[in-house]
């Protein structure tokens, strides 16, 4: 299996020189889809072939769980994780498997999700499967736009767009689905924050070689994406391969850049008039660095909140170590946005969907997005 993926990765340097674009109209539409071709909503042309097949990137769809306790000792403290929470249950899903599958579909309690991860744009997200009376299972087209996974659900197959969650080709042309909140931590922040959660087993029933990535040096700093995955200009305003924490709320789009957030570690903001705050903390490996994902350089991870509780707008700054303190109380906060110390410990923020996207990727989608900068 590691000589296929090999190959896979060779495929994706070499891209540029063995792709072909989708056909144009449904009479020549793949014999192995029954989308249909004739509802779409963006051009064809810009869907094109990433190396593998159909499916050939396999989704998990019988996830199985394991103890914090049993995923410590292969997990190490530094590598990414991404945490999906639901009532009193809190559940890791390892990039270090993620990256070798892109799509888990679980139930969390009551709750449908299919976990996703697209590698070439750093898109971590967590959706709800339900849709229109149905539950809908996904998998893998085995093609991209703007170098993101584009996915397809077994019920219509209708290809949805991972970055966005919007379907672009088939039955559900225009539709999209609703964003369940996610966020990428090290293992170490969820070992802290859930002692009692749950984390996807290496068990998956694949032979995978999980703990390694076949992306490596991919988000170097001054790289680019993979130019025959990406045809499109990057934006120039920041770097195509800077991570932002991304954050769409109504009709405003804000991409906060990873190197201000790095000097700053705090930023109070408003979002479509709503006072946000988003944390940024040291500590996560790069997924897409080294060939061991545990030896990824520092990167580190965000969250963002809503800064009201209780009627109350807060204001937050660098607390001492990687935590945080609001002005008004003097409580101290983590990561994860729930108060460890002071006059509202055990108070909890509420999560504003974002993620820890690649810029390039980002502005591809949401070309109208401002970028937060400390002289605005």
């Amino acid at each position: 299996m590691i000589a296929t993926w090999a190959a896979v990765t060779i495929t994706l340097v070499g891209a540029a020189t063995v792709q072909s674009v989708l056909p144009q109209h449904a009479a020549s539409a793949p014999v192995e889809w029954r989308t249909d071709f004739s509802r779409h909503t963006v051009a064809l042309a810009e869907i094109i072939p990433g190396g593998p097949p159909k499916d050939g990137i396999p989704a998990i769809d019988r996830p199985r769980f394991e103890s914090v306790k049993a995923a410590d000792r292969w997990l190490t403290d530094r590598e990414p994780v991404l945490v999906v929470e639901r009532g009193d249950l809190a559940r890791a899903y390892p990039l270090q498997i993620l990256l070798w599958h892109e799509i888990v579909n679980d139930q969390i309690g009551d709750l449908p999700v299919a976990v996703t991860y697209c590698p070439l744009c750093n898109t971590a997200i967590a959706f709800d499967r339900r849709h229109r009376n149905l539950v809908l299972d996904f998998g893998t087209t085995g093609r991209l736009r703007h170098s993101d996974l584009v996915m397809y659900d077994r019920q219509t197959e209708s290809w949805w767009q991972q970055a966005t969650g919007e379907a672009i080709v088939g039955e559900f042309a225009g539709d999209t689905l609703r964003w369940v909140g996610a966020q990428m931590v090290s293992w170490v922040e969820f070992r802290k924050s859930h002692p009692d959660g749950q984390v996807l087993s290496r068990e998956t029933g694949f032979d995978r070689p999980y703990g390694t990535t076949p992306y490596t040096r991919y988000d170097a700093p001054g790289g680019s994406p993979l130019a025959g995955f990406f045809r499109s200009k990057p934006d120039a305003r920041l770097p195509a391969m800077e991570r932002v924490a991304a954050v769409r709320l109504g009709d405003e789009s804000v991409a906060y850049p990873f190197t201000a957030l790095r000097e700053h570690r705090v930023v109070n903001d408003r979002a479509a008039d709503r006072p946000v705050v988003v944390f940024w903390a040291p500590g996560m490996a790069s997924a897409v660095d080294a060939a061991r994902i545990a030896s990824g350089r520092d990167v580190g991870s965000t969250g963002v909140f809503d800064r009201r509780l209780d009627g109350r707008t807060l204001t937050f700054e660098p607390g001492p170590g990687d935590s945080f303190r609001d002005r008004e109380t003097g409580s101290t906060w983590s990561l994860r946005g729930r108060a460890l110390a002071g006059p509202l410990r055990g108070a909890h923020l509420s999560p504003i969907a974002a993620g820890d996207y690649f810029w390039f990727a980002w502005a591809a989608f949401r070309p109208d997005t401002r970028i937060w900068s400390r002289k605005r």
